[in-house]
């Protein structure tokens, strides 16, 4: 039992307080640590054949007394004094404390320190938390790639820091090599009297890991310290340690090292140095100052030496400053879509004057590229077959510019309503706008009053959809997904060209056709191929699933014609669609017996016949709406030729809404 309670390390009190609670009520307590408790001997409890001696304490001012007659010679039996106990008792949690840091004393440590420059962890923090935000995921904290970097610098530099010391049978001194790198993770706990601890639970075999496994195990064990539902094997096994005293501004510490582990890793506050805290920020930015983090390596000096942990810090050190490929590694394994920020030595030359000039230059070039070029590197491939790449003309090194240019300020022309602002603000503006989930391009348009009202629309604007709307998208996602699978279900072996994966379709459609009622136009008109065209037949135009599921049946009207098995997808419909204001308009959807674009000119004319019935001339009520595939959009002259003609005055429309599926499957 000895053996076993020393693998709870500094977690000790926790296990000898929930066996307080065991005690009083064994329900208390899950089911394995019942088990655990069956034959548990409490941290410094004494073996029961042993009596425990009261605390004794000589009060300094008594007179000695006189030993009685017959008694043993005062040199050999010091007089008995009077029983007093000063201060409170250590109990429980705390006696297992003290119980903690007196064995820690029987191990010789050592500690050495390495402040770390965090500019490019913040940086590639920011990108990534940014995109996870996006996607509606938690954030990262630093705690969570400093602690990935001391795992992979020990499992692929370092192993000599996950070993430890045991004594053999024979009393001998021994060295474990263990296999997998467990780390114990010093979790702040607020207990219920107003004081806190440190539980320590354990990240097992996190070098078998990824970054994005590492995440979850993480917080996982961090939620199980928070609702209290720590299993045994939970504390047990751990041969490195993190903790973290950081967060109260403490810039390094030297924690103790229990028996059992090899080393114990400190990670201090970050935050500038303390002789530039008073420092103008603007100044710092111009002299490229970072902030830093002290990383500190306590160590079982008997099997490991200085060199090695030396070697160790140095490799936390490179990592984090984004050698080895660390970063990259992060932001395959979140799925980030974007490259990684790398590292790069600012450059100060003497002339700094003409330096900025130079630099105020490539900004205005990089604004241009942004606007032109920007859609390149959009979040456009949710599959993530092919690796993000940035492209040269996007790229800020390209001008020059690097981490550290970030925080120093710019002319912008107007960019996003402003005179002047930080680089890092210049670009979240620049790719907010063109680089996320939607690409945009415009600067093709000759007009520079149309380039201008564009970027009006999409440089700096934020846009906060409400719970309203948020409840007719899912809606209407639910209506498409749920019609797909239904048809997969019922009609199993039918020929059929669902919409699956692109159900996104469905509520794009609705917002387009809702906004075009609520603008007063009198009609639109759908022109498609045959993929989702039933399912825009039954969640857009209106058509009832009766006749739909007869048709699937083979009840098709005898007089159509071209009867074949896919009679269904060559139909049109005509329908009247609703705005959640209540607006009405006329839709129709033009019959295309073509799996080709063939329909795409017909839909066209189709509108220009509708609006040139409608007074007054050239007021374009009625819009033309046309859907692809992504490969037909591309690959078929027809989809061309139609932008082409799209401004000649006798076919001119006012403008056609392309929605281009892209199910990254070359439909043509």
């Amino acid at each position: 039992m000895a053996e076993e309670q020393s693998h709870f390390g500094a977690n000790a009190w926790l296990v000898d307080e929930m066996y307080e609670q065991f005690r009083a009520d064994p329900r208390a307590v899950s089911e394995t640590w019942r088990e655990f408790f069956t034959d548990y001997r409490p941290t410094g409890a004494a073996a029961p054949a042993q009596a425990v001696a009261p605390p004794v304490a000589v009060i300094a001012d008594s007179p000695p007394l006189a030993p009685p007659s017959g008694s043993p010679d005062p040199a050999v039996a010091a007089p008995v004094a009077d029983v007093v106990e000063f201060g409170d008792p250590i109990r429980g949690a705390g006696a297992a404390i003290v119980a903690n840091m007196e064995r820690s004393l029987s191990v010789p440590t050592a500690t050495s320190f390495r402040n770390v420059p965090t500019r490019l962890l913040e940086v590639n923090r920011n990108v990534i938390n940014g995109y996870q935000a996006r996607s509606g995921h938690g954030k990262i904290s630093f705690t969570h790639l400093i602690g990935y970097a001391v795992v992979r610098a020990i499992a692929d530099a370092v192993p000599a820091l996950n070993n430890s010391y045991v004594e053999g049978a024979d009393g001998k001194p021994r060295i474990v090599r263990n296999p997998h790198v467990s780390m114990g993770l010093a979790v702040d706990v607020a207990k219920a009297d107003g004081s806190r601890t440190l539980v320590v639970p354990v990240l097992r075999d996190a070098d078998t890991l990824s970054f994005q496994e590492f995440l979850v195990a993480y917080e996982e064990l961090v939620r199980k310290v928070k609702s209290n539902k720590l299993q045994v094997a939970d504390f047990q096994g751990a041969t490195i340690t993190l903790t973290n005293p950081g967060t109260i501004g403490t810039v390094q510490s030297v924690p103790r090292l229990m028996p059992g582990q090899g080393a114990i890793i400190g990670v201090g506050s970050i935050d500038f140095p303390a002789e530039f805290q008073g420092a103008d920020p603007a100044a710092l930015a111009e002299l490229g100052v970072s902030k830093v983090v002290t990383v500190t390596s306590t160590y079982d000096h008997r099997i490991i030496q200085g060199a090695e942990s030396g070697l160790f810090l140095k490799r936390v050190h490179e990592l984090l400053v984004g050698q080895h490929g660390f970063y990259e590694s992060v932001f395959r394994s979140l799925d980030v879509p974007y490259e990684s920020v790398t590292w790069r030595q600012d450059v100060t030359p003497l002339n700094r004057e003409e330096a900025m000039l130079h630099k105020q230059m490539q900004i205005a070039t990089l604004i241009r590229a942004h606007r032109a070029r920007g859609h390149l590197i959009s979040d456009l491939d949710p599959l993530r077959w092919k690796e993000p790449k940035m492209y040269e003309e996007l790229d800020p090194a390209n001008y020059g510019l690097t981490i550290w240019d970030l925080e120093r300020e710019f002319l912008t022309d107007g960019l996003a309503g402003s005179r002047k602002l930080k680089l890092v603000d210049i670009l979240g503006v620049l790719r907010n706008a063109y680089c996320r989930t939607i690409g945009v391009e415009f600067m093709h348009i000759q007009n520079t009053d149309e380039q201008h009202w564009v970027e009006s629309k999409l440089e700096g604007v934020s846009y906060k959809v409400d719970r309203e709307q948020v409840q007719r998208l899912l809606d209407r996602l639910n209506a498409a997904e749920a019609f797909e699978k239904f048809l997969a279900t019922k009609y199993v072996g039918t020929k059929r060209f669902g919409l699956e994966g692109a159900e996104s379709a469905i509520p794009i459609l609705d917002e387009i056709l809702s906004r075009s009622a609520d603008a007063g136009l009198d009609g639109a008109v759908l022109g498609m191929a045959h993929r989702g065209r039933l399912n825009v037949l039954a969640n857009v135009m209106g058509k009832s699933y009766d006749q739909i599921f007869k048709e699937f049946e083979g009840h098709v009207d005898p007089s159509s014609v071209q009867g074949s098995g896919d009679v269904k997808y060559h139909l049109g419909a005509m329908g009247k669609y609703e705005s959640t204001s209540g607006a009405s308009l006329k839709i129709e959807l033009a019959a295309n017996p073509s799996h080709l674009e063939t329909v795409d000119p017909i839909v066209m004319g189709m509108v220009r016949a509708q609006q040139d019935q409608i007074d007054p001339p050239n007021s374009f009520p009625v819009l033309s709406l046309l859907i692809h595939g992504d490969a037909a959009f591309a690959g078929q002259g027809i989809v061309a030729e139609c932008l082409a003609m799209s401004d000649i005055s006798g076919y001119r429309v006012g403008g056609t809404i392309h929605l281009i599926i892209n199910n990254q499957i070359g439909f043509t």
